[in-house]
Order: C-alpha cells, then structure tokens, then sequence
C-alpha cells in the first residue's frame, strides 16, 4: 500500500478540498491509502513527510515558511514524489523559488479562456498510455514560465495578442530522487468529467510519481 499526502487550501477559487477528494478517491483503487490535509503545518514534520510515496499540492498561492520549504524539498529530494494539476501546484507559493525550480515551471497568467487542442508529445510514456494523441480540453489554458530542463509530455498552441507559441501541458523531471509530475489542466472539478483524459493523465502521472 502506497501512502498519499493532500495539501488541500489557499484560493478557494480553485476548490482545493474537493479536488484532493476527488483525486484521493480515485487513487484508492491503484492501492493508495490518502490523507488530506488542509493546513501547511503538515510540513513543519520533516520525518513524518518522508514516510509517503507522493505528496500533492492542492494549494494555489500561499505561503511557505523556511523550515517548510526546506522540509518538502528534501522529502522530494530522499525519493518522495511530487504531483498535482493546474493552480494548486503550479501556482503555489509565488515568489518561492526553490518550490518553483523543483515543479519546474509556475504560472504567469491565462489570456486565453476557452477550446485549445492538447497534444501528446511523449506516447511512450506509462503516464501517457491510453490517451489520445490529441484532445480538445475547454477551460482556462495557462501560460507559464518553464525550465527547459524538464521531459515535456504534452504540450498545446498558444494562440494570443497575435502571437503563437507551443505550451507545455504536462510535464516531468527528476528532483534528486524523487520523480516530479505537473499537468496544468483541472481549472473546475466538471473538467474531469466532461474530459476524462485529463483524469486519467493526472492519475498516471501521480501514479508514475509515487516512490517505488
């Protein structure tokens, strides 16, 4: 049995509760056991963080202390994964880089609200089994700033202002020995089920994520 940590809080906007629920839940049968917690005191236990196999930031915006900086980014560092979807782990604790190196990219902004094309760019990937090579996602699409260092998994024309550039949708790197996993889609939690690929590639990619 695996064991999952939640960080669910920050802008309600982003419905942070429900989507740790939601994404909980559905790694259950993957044989996870989750826990949600919805402070950022959760951090401040650096022994207690490295007994999981993956945590999952659930929290756009926000605020890390120095000591619980520190403390996630070696529980990632000794092997423990790092995965979550759109605002809640890309657009978390803003201005924090190390938090922001090791996601590798963060949020700028999102001009375009609407249908976009997300295509997959890694087809051999276990995360990206089973998924379309192409599918039309509508919500928010996200802009933002990437290392070039991360393995792009699936990316989408940015059309704006005049302008076209391609997106990373999804992503992965490595963080010493931890295995990291980003996807900016899952804006509202319909998303999930109005475009169940979007689902199925943050499940596998946490899945991919979790140590072991």
């Amino acid at each position: 049995m695996k064991k999952a940590l939640f960080i669910a809080g920050g802008w309600d906007g982003h419905q942070p509760e429900r989507f740790a629920e939601i994404l909980a839940q559905a790694l259950v049968p993957s044989g996870f056991e989750c826990e949600v917690a919805t402070e950022l005191s959760v951090l401040d236990d650096a022994a207690r963080l490295a007994t999981f196999d993956l945590i999952s930031p659930c929290w756009t915006m926000g605020t890390l202390t120095e000591d619980q900086g520190r403390n996630l980014q070696a529980a990632i560092r000794s092997g423990v994964g790092l995965g979550g979807i759109h605002g809640g782990m890309g657009d978390a604790f803003r201005g924090n880089h190390d938090y922001e190196w090791m996601v590798g990219g963060h949020f700028v902004g999102h001009p375009h609200v609407g249908s976009y094309t997300v295509r997959l760019r890694d087809c051999a990937s276990p995360i990206t089994e089973g998924i379309p090579r192409e599918f039309i996602y509508q919500s928010e699409q996200y802009y933002m700033l990437i290392d070039p260092a991360v393995q792009v998994l699936a990316d989408a024309e940015y059309l704006y202002d005049g302008n076209s550039c391609n997106m990373p949708v999804a992503w992965v790197r490595q963080w010493g020995a931890g295995r990291v996993f980003y996807s900016a889609l899952g804006h509202a939690p319909e998303e999930f089920t109005d475009h169940p690929a979007s689902l199925k590639l943050a499940l596998q990619g946490m899945c991919w994520a979790a140590r072991g």
